[in-house]
């Protein structure tokens, strides 16, 4: 823990701690410790990494709290403002809370009746808490405007959308970005608060009520974006009638502060959720494809699920008509097609791809993955100019590859690894295993290992299990 805060720290109790643990921040820079003190109490304090972010998170607390709204208290700040201390919440996140429900696929009562404080407390957050605002010291940006929309879309674009190596038409998708912010501006400039990242993450259970954390990022904005946030969180997985009951009781507590009619609301809802899914595949792509922060790479599937059922219930087909046809592109990729039942067998997912280029794949059976193999130390043939257009399936590639003398030897190892755990899951009668060769380009090595890999079980277990080949990059899927 940093002097300063610790300086902060004394100050504010009087005493040296007895105990401090650092806490987990999925996503955020910034730094937690839950700080014991004499006599048992604790406090949690924070190490704040952007003067600007942590002045629009004490302020917006601040006026929160000052509302009446279940946000933890701030404690003690720092001359700096970068270290404060805040009232200790617990560790229990209503996501956690629904883990049970998720795991079941059905909600109990009180765990539907926790759902349902979100949703009621969430316009008092929007128009009490927003009441007062000082939206001037919001980060990065006080109103959800067409720039900060054009930053989301954008950061999809980059951050997901190339990686994935779709090809796409740069100015034809610009001009339906264009189009999506107009519709989400129709109602602007709004007077309301918008708290942005309203997840079940963020929000923490005590004594079975709901308490509000994580509101950094809120700023003058449209209600819907929360409600969207929150009912499509990838991994929350809430369930479609539960998600249309949710909606009802959003707009029954909305109509203390403003008449809505819900079925235009539900049908303007549906931009905000394309909006949001967009935004938040940006996020992962950053944070897990090229941070490699695991909690984010396990939320893809999820999100990419969402999109794929927006797309089949036609949202967006007819406003943003090459918007949705690219988005359709996206969802059909290789990587993206989920595990399909395979009637009592094992399925294996054999892949190659590309370090450089996305990272390790997820895994869509929702299993967390399985075999991941390195191929970087073999000798690459894409370093010379004679192999840089062909890949590991066509000749000269493999006689380069066979003729080092190197993939044999690498292969003979996978298989030893691979064999006894194929064998094992068909015995326990286990439905999905992933097994992948990344390289560096995702075009040589790792495709020739994948292609191996998948002859070789094929020949060995037959009929026995379903494969699955997948070259990511080439997108490529063929089922053996």
């Amino acid at each position: 823990m940093n002097e300063r805060l610790k300086e902060l720290l004394l100050k504010y109790s009087g005493c040296e701690p007895e105990a401090v643990t650092r806490l987990t921040a999925a996503g955020s820079n910034r730094v937690y410790y839950r700080c014991t003190l004499p006599g048992g109490s604790t406090v949690v304090g924070v190490e704040g990494t952007n003067p600007d972010e942590n002045r629009a998170f004490l302020t917006i607390g601040r006026r929160l709290r000052a509302a009446g709204l279940p946000v933890p208290e701030i404690l003690a700040v720092s001359d700096s403002g970068m270290y404060y201390l805040l009232e200790d919440l617990g560790d229990e996140s209503l996501f956690g809370a629904m883990e049970s429900a998720r795991k079941r696929g059905s909600y109990d009562e009180y765990q539907t009746g926790l759902l349902e404080k979100v949703m009621r407390l969430l316009p008092d957050i929007q128009f009490r808490g927003g009441k007062g605002m000082d939206y001037s010291v919001c980060f990065p940006c006080e109103a959800f405007d067409r720039r900060s929309i054009f930053w989301d879309l954008n950061y999809f674009k980059y951050s997901f959308l190339k990686a994935t190596g779709l090809e796409f038409h740069e100015a034809r998708l610009e001009d339906d970005f264009g189009r999506l912010a107009s519709v989400l501006l129709a109602d602007a400039p709004y007077s309301t608060f918008m708290y942005r990242d309203f997840q079940a993450r963020n929000v923490m259970v005590r004594e079975g009520e709901p308490w509000f954390i994580d509101f950094q990022g809120g700023r003058r904005g449209p209600v819907e974006y929360d409600v969207a946030s929150f009912l499509w969180q990838a991994r929350a997985a809430y369930p479609q009638d539960l998600r249309n009951h949710l909606i009802d009781t959003y707009v029954e507590s909305i109509a203390r502060y403003r008449k809505v009619d819900g079925n235009s609301f539900r049908a303007g809802l549906m931009h905000f959720v394309l909006f949001r899914t967009l935004q938040v595949l940006g996020a992962y792509g950053f944070r897990g494809y090229f941070e490699r922060k695991q909690h984010f790479i396990e939320s893809i599937p999820g999100a990419i699920g969402n999109l794929r059922d927006l797309l089949d219930a036609g949202v967006g087909s007819e406003d943003y008509p090459y918007l949705a046809e690219v988005l359709r592109g996206l969802v059909s990729l290789p990587q993206f097609v989920p595990a399909q039942p395979s009637d009592g067998k094992l399925t294996v997912r054999v892949m190659s791809f590309s370090y450089r280029k996305g990272g390790v794949p997820e895994d869509p059976s929702g299993n967390g993955g399985g075999f991941v193999f390195d191929c970087r130390a073999m000798h690459n043939p894409g370093r010379y100019e004679q192999y840089k257009g062909i890949t590991g399936a066509d000749a000269p590639v493999i006689e380069f590859l066979e003729s080092q003398g190197e993939v044999q030897k690498y292969l003979e190892n996978v298989y030893g690894l691979v064999d006894p755990a194929v064998t094992n899951y068909v015995e326990r009668g286990f439905s999905n295993l992933m097994v992948a060769f990344g390289c560096t380009g995702g075009q040589h090595r790792s495709l020739y290992c994948a292609n191996h890999l998948a002859a070789h079980l094929k020949d060995k277990y037959g009929d026995r299990i379903r494969i699955v080949l997948e070259h990511r990059e080439q997108n490529k899927r063929t089922e053996l």
